[in-house]
């Protein structure tokens, strides 16, 4: 029983880093489609869609099947858990992807204009914050995940930047209202995705230490994940 069960815990995990990847090409597809305007890697991400959401139940399926099998220990109990919250994070990072292909399929009906918004810098820190959070899933690593925490607020800062320049611009030249309004929901939504590569982070420091950091809460005493979670 015990060997099926290290098994099924394999088997979450190869699902999740699948799941992973999933979604980190989705993020990865929609910002060079921003920069592109390349309406057909919009189109590949909106195909994506049903992958994710497919993968999604499998291991939402397969981490319930593993808490009925048997009592899981406690570090193995805190991996399912993160795992399942981790698998919501991935989910919604790829319906943020979704949202800022749709946001550039409109632009590219509308004239090219300059805008005062680096969305590819931010876009990168973004892709960096998915990537580092899902690097300290894979490593069980919770110091690379407190990396990822640190970095929240440097998207936040370049999410206000653009929200400032843009909403002047609408202000001073209406005529590209709709397109700073576009370039305006791809920075909320990139925003949007760092929150959940802070959530995982946060999860990933739960399953590792022991320890909830979410809200500032005082972490515990490092302690080692089980072989079962690293291999």
């Amino acid at each position: 029983m015990r060997t099926r069960f290290q098994q099924g815990l394999d088997d979450l995990r190869t699902r999740l880093l699948r799941m992973s990847g999933l979604a980190e090409q989705a993020v990865d597809r929609a910002c060079q489609a921003y920069v592109d305007r390349d309406l057909s890697r919009c189109h590949m991400v909106l195909e994506g869609e049903s992958q994710i959401n497919a993968i999604e139940r499998e291991i939402d399926e397969l981490a319930f099947d593993l808490l009925a099998l048997q009592q899981p220990m406690a570090v193995d109990l805190r991996f399912i858990l993160a795992v399942t919250k981790i698998n919501a994070d991935l989910e919604r990072v790829g319906d943020q992807a979704v949202n800022i292909a749709e946001r550039v399929m409109d632009m590219v009906e509308l004239p090219k204009v300059d805008l005062p918004v680096d969305i590819p810098r931010m876009a990168a820190a973004v892709s960096a914050m998915v990537r580092r959070s899902l690097e300290s899933f894979i490593e069980g690593k919770a110091e690379l995940a407190q990396a990822v925490l640190e970095m929240d607020n440097v998207v936040d800062r370049m999410r206000d930047e653009a929200f400032i320049m843009l909403v002047k611009v609408m202000n001073e030249r209406p005529e590209v209202t709709r397109q700073a309004l576009d370039a305006l929901l791809v920075a909320r939504n990139l925003e949007r995705v760092a929150d959940h590569a802070t959530n995982i982070a946060e999860d990933v420091i739960f399953w590792v230490r022991g320890a909830d950091v979410r809200h500032n809460v005082p972490q515990e005493a490092p302690a080692q994940p089980s072989v079962t979670d690293t291999h």
